[in-house]
């Protein structure tokens, strides 16, 4: 593009070239005149000439884009009036369109104030009106609101509460009844499936002897022979005038079994000294570790478990020499394990598991005269140590509990239950067995309503006579409920205690 000053530098050149040729023109005049002179003056016209021609055309192009640049910018400047103008429009369109939408708002607004204004005036009449009808009815019924409002809640809450015992009482039957058969059976099958002898053992600690002279020789000189014996084998010898006996007494059954043996091995060698004592103690204890392993062992062929820990064995067959109630606890845990694989086969659940939790629920018992704390979690914490799986571990950490977190734990604890509470399984003294028996009586008859209430079945069971004017067929049955939950937590029994509840009535007539 040309600019002005491209123009103007053009006419400069122009010029300065004029002048130039006019100088030389001058010249050759000045110095040579005739034919140089016309050359001279020839070639100047030629230049400027030629000057002339380039100049207009310069300033020709020159006029040209400048006419061209101002067409551009006014065409620039028009369409930035008009869209300059379009904006404005729309703007004052916007303006407009707000001031209208403002009126229509401010209508509104008046509108729903006087709207307010009448439902104030209608609220108030309502509140008038309700408060005349509420005098009148007050007046009519003789009750005021607080009270007739008392009345209704107290009757809603009687017959929501009638309804609601009538549904559990009529679930509760429909399920009790499944729940009775489906028990009855798989109990049944599991108990016939297994036979087994009652409760026939005892602990015994007497050592007989041929002769009462046998006893001063235990003694010994100055007792140094019964002295020996107590500090070898922990127990306690106690010599009186029961005629050919002693009596061994120790915490630890273990300890009193190897304390009978080795006084028995004395006995009957007849040579009673320390050295021979601690000789016999030392046999007696690797006879009776023979014995306890072994009767592990065979314990767990007899349950049908496999794989056990050395050391479980061990401690199992240290269950040949605890009783509870009578009861041997080794022979009570095969029992028990025996009772768990079967109620879980017929439940469909994992017969090994519940197996080896029922064996190993009582091996805590093992060791509960050196460790604190309830066998149960004892015998769990071992069996947890000597990598016992977790469903196990959780029938013995969990045999006496209500919650169960498998169903394994489940069946362990109902063969236990099944296994303590069969006829025959444990013994208990006569007044033991009264006191259980006047406690359970004692609980039935403290709720009102209740007439009369026997023990039965050797307290397996508690049969209840209500007043029939008293309770109906419905209280009656949350009257067995409420009986069956203050003996779970009042009293403390083996196995399970049935509560029935019995409801009569009875009219006579006589002919004359």
């Amino acid at each position: 593009m040309i600019t002005v000053e491209g123009i103007i530098i053009v006419i400069l050149a122009v010029l300065a070239a004029a002048g130039i040729g006019g100088t030389a023109w001058f010249s050759l005049k000045s110095k040579n005149e005739g034919l140089q002179a016309q050359i001279a003056e020839e070639n100047a016209r030629v230049i400027t000439t030629k000057a002339e021609e380039d100049s207009r055309k310069v300033l020709l192009a020159a006029q040209e884009e400048a006419l061209k640049l101002r067409n551009e910018t006014e065409t620039e400047l028009k369409e930035q009036r008009q869209e300059f103008h379009r904006l404005e429009s729309r703007h004052l369109q916007r303006e407009e369109q707000l001031e209208r939408k403002i009126e229509v708002q401010e209508e509104k607004q008046l509108e729903l104030a006087a709207l307010e204004t009448e439902v104030a005036r209608t609220r108030r009449e309502a509140e008038e009106i309700k408060a005349e009808q509420l005098k009148a009815l007050e007046q009519v019924a003789g009750l005021s609101v607080d009270e007739a409002r008392e009345q209704v809640v107290r009757r809603g809450e009687e017959e929501a509460s009638h309804d609601l015992a009538k549904r559990y009482y009529e679930l509760e039957k429909e399920h009790k009844e499944r729940a009775t058969v489906n028990a009855r059976k798989i109990i049944t099958v599991a108990i016939n499936r297994l036979a087994t002898d009652v409760v026939s053992e005892v602990t015994t600690s007497t050592v007989t002897l041929p002769n009462d002279e046998m006893k001063g020789r235990l003694i010994g000189r100055e007792g140094r022979n019964i002295r020996a014996l107590e500090a070898l084998t922990g127990v306690d010898v106690i010599i009186d005038d029961t005629p050919e006996s002693v009596t061994v007494s120790c915490f630890d059954p273990v300890r009193r079994e190897i304390a009978r043996l080795a006084l028995e091995k004395l006995v009957s060698d007849g040579r009673i000294q320390p050295a021979r004592i601690e000789d016999m103690v030392v046999r007696a204890t690797e006879e009776i570790e023979h014995t306890i392993m072994k009767a592990g062992e065979q314990a767990t062929f007899d349950a049908g478990v496999s794989g056990l820990d050395s050391e479980l064995i061990r401690l199992l067959g240290k269950l040949k020499y605890r009783y509870s109630y009578g009861e041997n606890v080794l022979k009570h845990s095969i029992e028990v394990s025996l009772l768990s694989g079967m109620l879980a086969a017929e439940a469909g659940a994992n017969v090994q598991i519940a197996k080896i939790g029922g064996l190993l629920h009582d091996i805590g018992k093992a060791v509960t005269h050196e460790v604190s704390g309830p066998h149960a979690e004892i015998g769990a914490e071992i069996a947890r140590k000597h990598g016992i799986n977790h469903g196990s571990y959780r029938g013995i950490l969990e045999h006496h509990s209500d919650d169960h977190e498998t169903v394994e734990s489940f069946m362990v604890a109902s063969a236990d239950a099944i296994s303590a509470s069969r006829p025959g399984a444990r013994r208990e003294s006569l007044e033991l067995y009264v006191n259980r028996l006047r406690e359970l009586e004692a609980v039935a008859t403290s709720f009102p309503g209740v007439e009369r209430a026997f023990a039965i079945q050797a307290g397996r069971e508690v049969r209840v006579m209500v007043k029939p004017d008293d309770l109906d067929d419905i209280k009656s049955a949350a009257l067995a409920r409420d009986i069956a939950k203050r003996v779970e937590q009042d009293l403390v029994f083996p196995g399970q205690i049935k509560v029935t509840v019995i409801r009569e009535t009875r009219s006579v007539e006589y002919a004359k």
